[in-house]
C-alpha cells in the first residue's frame, strides 16, 4: 500500500514537469515567432452585422452595408479583364471599314457630268398672216438628257432662242420641274414659237410660193438646259443648225451638223 502511493506521488511529479517544460517552451517559440516574418500568417478580419461581402473581391473583404452601389472596387493592374484580346485587330477592322464607307460615299456622290444631246426637230406647224405678211412658226424639238450620277437630278427650266440671218427671232423659257433618276435618259420636247415678220416679211412671199414644193429655211438653234441637284445648279448649253420647211406642216427631223456641248456653271 505504501509502494503504491510513492509510485503515483512520483509520476504526477513526473507528468508536472514535463507540463511545465512544454508550456515553457511555447512561450519562447510564441516570443521567438513575433519577432519573426508577420507574413506566414493569414489575414483574418472578423466581421459584425453591419458589414457584406464585397460583391467584386470575391469574398476577400468586406464594405459597409448598403453601399454595394455607392463604392469603386479596385482591379489590380495584372487582371486580364483589363487587357481585352485582339485589340489591335478591332482597331485595325474599325478604321479598314471607315475607310472603304468614306470610298463609296466618295464614289456615289461624285457629281458626274449631265449630258444634253440635242435630237432635232420634232414637228413645225406652219401659218400665215396675209395682211402683215407674217409667217409663224410653232418649232417642236426634242432633247435627250442623260444623268451620269448615282443619285437623281432634276430639269429646272429650258432657255431655247432661234436664229435666223444672224437675227433672233424667238426666244422661250421652259419652266418644267422634271426629275429623272440615276444612271437613267429622258426625251423632253419643246417648243419654240417663232415669227418671220417686219424687216424679214418678204420670207413671206417665199414660204407662200406655189411653185417651190419644199421652203426650207435654215435657222440656229440654241438652247440651254438648267439642272440641280443637292441645291447645286448646273447648265449645259448645246448649239444646231436646222433645215425648217416653212411651206407647211412637217415632222420630219434633218440635222445639217452634229451638236456640241458647252457645259458651265449657273450663275
Amino acid at each position: 500500500m505504501g509502494k503504491t502511493f510513492s509510485l503515483l506521488t512520483k509520476q504526477t511529479g513526473q507528468d508536472e514537469g514535463q507540463d511545465s517544460l512544454t508550456s515553457s517552451l511555447g512561450d519562447s517559440q510564441t516570443e521567438d515567432g513575433k519577432s519573426g516574418d508577420v507574413s506566414q500568417f493569414p489575414y483574418v478580419e472578423f466581421t459584425g452585422r453591419d458589414s457584406v461581402t464585397c460583391p467584386t473581391c470575391q469574398g476577400t473583404g468586406r464594405i459597409p452595408r448598403g453601399q454595394e452601389n455607392q463604392l469603386v472596387a479596385l482591379i489590380p493592374y495584372s487582371d486580364q479583364r483589363l487587357r481585352p484580346r485582339r485589340t489591335k485587330l478591332y482597331v485595325s477592322a474599325s478604321v479598314v471599314v471607315c475607310l472603304l464607307l468614306s470610298g463609296l460615299a466618295v464614289f456615289f456622290l461624285f457629281p458626274r457630268s449631265i449630258d444634253v444631246s440635242y435630237v432635232g426637230v420634232k414637228s413645225v406647224f406652219v401659218s400665215y398672216d396675209k395682211e402683215k405678211r407674217s409667217v409663224y412658226l410653232n418649232i417642236t424639238n426634242t432633247l435627250n438628257i442623260t444623268n451620269n450620277n448615282y443619285y437623281s437630278v432634276e430639269v429646272a427650266n429650258i432657255t431655247a432662242q432661234v436664229q435666223f440671218a444672224k437675227t433672233v427671232i424667238s426666244k422661250s423659257r421652259i419652266s418644267n420641274t422634271t426629275a429623272i433618276s440615276p444612271l437613267d435618259m429622258k426625251q423632253i420636247d419643246y417648243m419654240v414659237p417663232t415669227i418671220l415678220a417686219d424687216e424679214m416679211n418678204y420670207m413671206y412671199d417665199y414660204c407662200t410660193l406655189q411653185t417651190i414644193k419644199v421652203h426650207n429655211i435654215v435657222v440656229m438653234m440654241q438652247v440651254t438646259v438648267t439642272t440641280t441637284y443637292f441645291g447645286h445648279a448646273e447648265q449645259v448649253s448645246q448649239e444646231m443648225y436646222q433645215y425648217v420647211d416653212c411651206g407647211g406642216n412637217t415632222t420630219s427631223i434633218r440635222a445639217m451638223t452634229k451638236p456640241f456641248s458647252i457645259p458651265h456653271p449657273a450663275e
